[in-house]
């Protein structure tokens, strides 16, 4: 008991795996949609946070490039798993917005408050013009290749059922 609480003392989120027998319960007694829901969410808080130290656990053995491609990964194990039930679902818009909002709050969320913080913490941040310019080019090509399929569709006229000309190219912009 000594050592648990000792635990607890040093993650204090880790209390909140106690949601997860809860979720369980829930859906197999019959709670209800929402109690199903709010317990999942809660009990997900402290899984995304495990699979964040294992992630910087394998980055320090594996170097930093292939730790970086294993948080980029995992990262976002829970907007697959979204994806994954909601395409199982036949939610498209579901998975779009997700896409979206992932996205967004990766590059907005994220790096504005990295920089702000890395700001507060350290004063001026130095960055490597080379590096950043390469990043630079790499968002503009990505953004230019999503860009592509959609103009493409537009332009053909039918969107609702989309023709199996625009499926390849967005399956070949996908890969």
């Amino acid at each position: 008991m000594k050592k648990l609480l000792t635990y607890l003392k040093h993650q204090p989120i880790a209390i909140l795996l106690v949601f997860l027998p809860l979720a369980i319960l829930a859906e197999m007694t019959d709670w209800g949609a929402i109690w199903v829901f709010a317990l999942s969410a809660v009990a997900v808080i402290p899984m995304a946070g495990y699979i964040g130290e294992a992630t910087e656990s394998l980055a320090h053995y594996t170097g930093p490039r292939i730790g970086g491609l294993l948080n980029a990964t995992l990262g976002n194990a829970a907007e697959l798993i979204i994806t994954i039930f909601a395409i199982r679902e036949g939610l498209l818009d579901l998975v779009k917005a997700s896409i979206i909002g992932s996205i967004l709050g990766n590059l907005l969320l994220v790096l504005g408050m990295s920089m702000l913080l890395g700001g507060l913490r350290h004063g001026a941040q130095k960055f490597d013009r080379r590096q950043a310019g390469h990043n630079s080019v790499l968002l503009v090509m990505t953004v230019l290749t999503l860009l592509v399929p959609s103009l493409f569709s537009h332009s053909i006229g039918n969107i609702d059922p989309p023709s199996p000309q625009v499926e390849a190219l967005s399956l070949g912009v996908a890969g």
